[in-house]
């Protein structure tokens, strides 16, 4: 038995030390831990386990950790386990990371029944790391009934963790300012719920006037062909306080069954299948740059270009047709 099929079926069995190794398998940029990894994935492709893939975004500061454990201690509460694929934003300089996650997350790390996994966004944009769509995978094929994706943060570019998940939340804070116009449309049109974190205390009536805000703005937005009417839909939530939590994950539950009986949920699978397929194309490609003769080539193109022998267009077409020749 081969070190690959080991690994699967101790993954398959639910190990949460096979699980972290296989990730940080996925993770390598190493050529023969990609082929071992491809092999893996093939491997446990075929076990037909599905969970439910809930992506979680949000300002910074609004309790994207404080609503995601309290929201995993009451879906482990309930019998389900829950794995949690958390994304720290790399260093522009250092190409670090803090993943401090799991300090953040101190409860839901110590339950038996939860799995939690930082990973370094590194230099991919989007909000989530290059490989966390096979993480996804890995965590299904583990056993798990429930995966959150937590992005680094809000931006227009981090509609990427749409293109993985079942269930888009937008974790918003109250009384923000203009969140409306900061959050921008973009990430709006995404979600599935809006959900106003902090109603409580002396925020609880701004929370109310926000999620008020926010859901006569979804009132005026197009309806999407995959939502039943009420959706997608603002509510209010303390995750201090644990209230709401129901009610949201009721809401979601809601929405996937709708999804599943209507056929929109494996559509929406089989899309995002192709999305990815393409991107791993593209990928492909650019690595091809990373070569040392497209680097050499590269490299004299520049020089072309910065003494004004050639335009950028021109020296760009000449190492494209190079690499499109090799």
């Amino acid at each position: 038995m081969s070190d690959t099929q080991k690994l699967a079926e101790r993954l398959l069995a639910g190990e949460r030390r096979a699980l972290a190794r296989a990730i940080t398998l996925i993770e390598s940029a190493r050529e023969d831990h990609r082929a071992t990894a491809r092999e893996l994935l093939e491997r446990l492709g075929r076990s037909g386990r599905q969970a439910v893939r809930i992506g979680l975004s949000g300002t910074p500061g609004v309790g994207k950790s404080t609503f995601i454990e309290a929201f995993g201690m009451m879906l482990t509460g309930q019998g389900l386990r829950v794995a949690v694929l958390a994304v720290d934003p790399s260093s522009a300089r250092t190409g670090g990371s803090i993943l401090g996650d799991k300090t953040r997350m101190e409860r839901l790390s110590r339950d038996p029944n939860a799995f939690i996994r930082p990973s370094p966004s590194q230099t991919h944009l989007g909000g989530v790391a290059r490989r966390t769509r096979e993480a996804v995978s890995l965590c299904e094929a583990s056993g798990f009934d429930v995966v959150l994706i937590e992005t680094v943060g809000v931006g227009q570019s981090e509609t990427v963790v749409a293109e993985m998940c079942d269930l888009f939340l937008l974790l918003l804070a109250p009384a923000g300012g203009d969140e409306l116009q900061g959050v921008k449309r973009g990430i709006m049109e995404m979600a599935d719920l809006i959900l106003v974190n902090k109603a409580d205390g002396d925020l609880k009536h701004a929370a109310t006037r926000t999620c008020s805000d926010y859901a006569g703005a979804l009132r005026l937005m197009r309806k999407r062909p995959n939502d039943p009417d009420g959706f997608p839909k603002a509510l209010m939530v303390s995750a201090l306080h644990e209230e709401g939590l129901k009610t949201a994950w009721e809401e979601m539950h809601a929405l996937i069954n709708w999804r599943r009986e209507n056929g929109h949920f494996d559509q929406r699978r089989q899309i995002q299948a192709q999305y990815w397929f393409e991107q791993e194309v593209r990928q492909g490609l650019l690595s091809r740059l990373e070569t040392a003769e497209a680097r050499e080539a590269m490299a004299r193109a520049a020089e072309d270009v910065s003494s004004g022998r050639k335009t950028p267009t021109a020296a760009a077409g000449e190492v494209l047709g190079a690499l499109k020749n090799e």
